[in-house]
């Protein structure tokens, strides 16, 4: 089937009845209405009426309802297709009147044909090499409403599915629309209001539209919540095979988080954590980050989240130098000791990393493995501090600090390429001291996983 508009609304309807609602700040509220408009979000979210972070205490969520199969939209048919020499493009005219066109020399390198692709793999095998980058087009041939052919010059026959040429429409519209598919780029912001989205960790483990629901929304929101986790180390392996794979990193596969004599990491101490995202020092920080509540603190140890991606606009919006400045300049980060072995890791990234389009799509800020090395020129070491510290006091603001507190069996699921997250210092209890156990996965494989889910769930390419 192919995957649109109404799909997209009747999932996100169905993951919105699955989590507990989540409460957003005004301009959390604009981003997820604009997201209803294209079909890619619930549509009616309230907006909590405090900004001061009355709204953060999350609740254990409902069972999560099976969510409705969605109906299969017909693919238009053909109407026409004209082969349109002088532009060396294939134009077709659909069902309803409105037309797509189509670049010869693509669709000659995306022949579908068992000669050009192979199948078992969905992957090409028509070299580049071999390809007129000037083809014209011998014929056109509708065979049938849903399928049209090719004849290239050298006789060679390619064969489109009205459905498949659909969706890779060059259209701005339609390509927006197939970029949001596969990497679901739209984000919701939130600041200390956030409800947490909830589900249960069992029904994750075992069923797929509950599965669906939890990465979409870890995806878009950036947090969720799963509850009723073993009281046993494990656990977030257990849910990393759910996905793929953990990451493996210095401090092995998985970590413990616990106050510890000698400590080679400040995540090892019962002091405050201040804001930061996880591991900078490596040349690719981890995506996404599972923390598994053990043993709770006997005082204290309440965590703090913040939305990154939502306080880098807010900077850029009140202090556009600062964001100008961190977002251009490289930082260099340090982590040196030994754990599941020894390391000396070195990196460098921009503290506010955007893309072409100046689109922001990763922090990297660690204060703790911030090294005193700094690639600047001497100019620049004054308004990258003070760039810095404007970033830092927006994200420590009481309206952009999410507060919660773990409890057993809980585990948390983040995105660590977007929220920043904090501790505060506790005491434990010297029985059963304040228990962590973490893990990270790379996006690459949460996103490839949410993919397959998709379309175990609904079907689609």
């Amino acid at each position: 089937m192919v995957w649109g508009p109404s799909t997209g609304r009747r999932m996100w309807t169905a993951i919105h009845r699955c989590f507990t609602r989540a409460m957003l700040n005004p301009g959390g509220f604009r981003a997820l209405r604009q997201l209803s408009g294209r079909g890619q979000a619930p549509l009616e979210i309230p907006v909590c009426p405090s900004s001061r972070g009355r709204c953060y205490q999350h609740t254990m969520a409902a069972p999560l309802p099976v969510p409705p199969q969605p109906m299969c939209t017909p693919s238009l048919g053909m109407k026409r297709a004209m082969y349109l020499e002088r532009e060396r493009q294939l134009e077709v005219t659909w069902e309803n009147g409105s037309s797509s066109r189509y670049p010869l020399i693509w669709l000659r390198d995306n022949c579908q044909c068992a000669q050009c692709m192979l199948q078992s793999a969905t992957a090409r095998s028509l070299p580049l090499s071999h390809l007129d980058v000037d083809t014209g087009l011998e014929r056109v041939l509708i065979t049938e409403p849903s399928k049209v052919s090719l004849v290239w010059p050298d006789q060679h026959v390619s064969e489109f599915d009205a459905s498949w040429l659909k969706k890779r429409c060059f259209s701005s519209s339609a390509r927006q629309e197939m970029q949001d598919e596969l990497f679901l780029n739209q984000r919701v912001y939130w600041g200390s209001e956030l409800q947490i989205p909830t589900t249960s960790f069992q029904e994750v483990l075992h069923d797929d539209k509950t599965a669906l629901a939890w990465l979409t929304t870890l995806r878009r929101i950036g947090i969720v919540y799963l509850k009723g986790a073993s009281l046993e180390q494990g656990q977030v392996a257990k849910l990393s095979q759910r996905i793929g794979y953990l990451r493996l990193t210095f401090y092995g596969h998985t970590w413990q988080v616990q106050d510890k004599p000698k400590a080679n990491n400040v995540a090892y101490t019962s002091g405050d954590l201040s804001l930061h995202t996880d591991y900078p020092a490596l040349q690719h920080p981890p995506g996404v980050q599972f923390l598994h509540c053990l043993s709770q603190a006997q005082q204290g140890g309440d965590s703090e989240v913040v939305d990154g991606f939502h306080v880098a606009y807010q900077l850029r919006q009140q202090n556009p130098e600062a964001f100008q400045i961190l977002s251009s300049l490289r930082v260099d980060f340090t982590d040196t000791g030994s754990d599941y072995c020894d390391f000396a890791v070195q990196s460098k990234h921009r503290i506010i990393d955007v893309d072409s389009e100046g689109q922001v799509v990763r922090i990297n800020y660690n204060n703790a493995t911030r090294d005193s090395v700094l690639d600047l020129p001497l100019e620049q070491v004054q308004p990258f501090y003070s760039s810095l510290r404007a970033y830092v006091d927006l994200m420590t603001r009481p309206e952009n600090v999410l507060t919660y507190r773990m409890e057993p069996g809980d585990i948390i699921t983040f995105d660590n390429w977007r929220l920043l997250h904090g501790r505060r210092t506790y005491t434990s209890d010297p029985v059963r001291p304040r228990h962590l156990e973490g893990a990270y996965l790379d996006w690459d494989e949460v996103m490839s996983r949410l993919r397959l889910l998709r379309r175990a769930v609904y079907g689609g390419r």
